[in-house]
């Protein structure tokens, strides 16, 4: 749900109930990924989407049900109904969708993560009879708010268990767990969403192109740094839509500066003296995307003296460049749509190809990464889900299926 999170915040602040439906597994092709939210207040008011259209009647109505039942339900919808009038998933997937009740008592619960705190929000979406919906804030340094309802002590080790989701930056995972309700002997499936810092976008060269660039950046989710050792240049009323603008040389700031494997550095500067020494400095790096704007001719120039300078054949291979895919694009703003475009490609495993007339499945098998299974092993005889349980011919716990409590059960997205 952090998708909507600053729209939830502000109905916090004024003291609205609402209730949220949340996607928490995919199987198969869906429009949207795990934690995507649509949220209904007691007037009606919607906001967020969890299917892009295909049932959010359902979804919409279901929330309404919630806010006054107060019971959190879990549902899935498919491809397949022999009822006509049934929402089905028309992408062909399957998804499940955990709605729950947000009240003035559950707020202290969720407020933190809305408003941007490094925590991390787990909520229970298989388990034992009336768990169903608890949730469990867990912040980076262990502490925790809310309770799960298990044995005495299991909140404080499902916290354990949860911390190293944000600890390694992801935005959401599945965790079963057998610290929770051991009693039942029974593991306990929690839907984990994390607040966790935004990827980085580097942009060298304070330019126009560098301009429109920052904005789409922007738009994508990056937090956006514009450099370029020209102070008439790197200015915040040039690139108001940057987070951060610093006037230093390029490969000066890349030397001092955090880079991940979420980074992306797009080289701007169309300058040797500024190109070079940041590209062979940023190629060596673990950034998801290093590219570089330029002509066909610049590119050949650029890779001869990145040769000299010794940087190796491995990392230049890395290079994007000229930066951008080929759309035509000829002004600042289509360039840079250019460029967002192969981003996405490259880091969501995009071929870059037209989708008309293309076959197989759209939506690439990295999603599934996007939301990861992890499996706790804190009960020293942890029941995974069996054929039996699953409704399914394989003994895979990651397979979909019912849940051992009867219920629609996906353990994977």
């Amino acid at each position: 749900m952090l998708d909507i999170a600053a729209e939830l915040r502000e109905w916090c602040d004024q003291d609205r109930d609402f209730a949220v439906a949340t996607l928490v597994t995919v199987d198969g092709s869906a429009p949207r990924l795990p934690g995507a939210a649509l949220a209904v207040d007691a007037t009606g008011a919607a906001v967020g989407s969890v299917s892009g259209g295909c049932v959010e009647g359902a979804v919409y109505e279901l929330c309404r049900d919630v806010l006054v039942s107060g019971e959190p339900v879990l549902v899935r919808f498919g491809p397949d109904h022999d009822d006509p009038f049934l929402a089905q998933v028309t992408c062909g997937g399957v998804i499940e969708v955990l709605v729950v009740p947000v009240r003035g008592a559950d707020r202290p619960t969720v407020e933190p993560v809305l408003r941007g705190d490094h925590a991390a929000l787990a909520r229970v979406v298989d388990g034992p009879p009336g768990m169903l919906g608890r949730s469990l804030l867990v912040r980076v340094d262990g502490s925790y708010a809310g309770s799960l309802g298990g044995t005495a002590g299991s909140d404080e080790t499902v916290a354990a268990e949860v911390r190293p989701v944000l600890a390694a930056g992801r935005h959401c995972a599945l965790v079963v767990t057998g610290a929770v309700a051991d009693r039942h002997r029974q593991p306990v499936t929690l839907f984990v969403e994390a607040r966790v810092e935004p990827p980085r976008m580097l942009v060298f060269g304070a330019i126009d192109y560098a301009a429109a660039l920052t904005t789409v950046g922007r738009f994508l989710g990056y937090r956006v740094t514009v450099c370029d050792a020209r102070p008439v240049f790197a200015t915040r009323e040039r690139f108001p839509d940057a987070h951060e603008v610093v006037v230093d040389w390029p490969h000066r700031y890349l030397r001092e500066t955090a880079v991940d494997d979420r980074t992306v550095i797009c080289v701007l500067t169309h300058d040797a003296k500024f190109d070079v020494p940041v590209l062979e400095r940023a190629l060596a790096l673990p950034a998801a995307y290093v590219g570089a704007l330029g002509s066909r001719r610049t590119h050949a120039d650029r890779m001869v003296r990145l040769r000299a300078e010794g940087v190796p054949e491995r990392q230049l291979a890395r290079l994007h460049s000229p930066l951008g895919l080929d759309l035509g694009a000829r002004t600042p703003e289509e360039t840079a749509i250019s460029i967002a475009a192969e981003i996405v490609a490259a880091t969501r495993g995009g071929s870059g190809r037209p989708l008309t007339g293309g076959e197989g499945s759209i939506h690439k098998d990295s999603d599934r990464e996007y939301c990861r299974v992890l499996t706790t092993t804190t009960d020293p005889q942890p029941r995974l889900p069996s054929p039996a349980d699953t409704g399914t011919d394989s003994a895979d716990p990651l397979s979909a299926g019912a849940g051992a409590a009867g219920r629609p059960r996906t353990v994977v997205s």
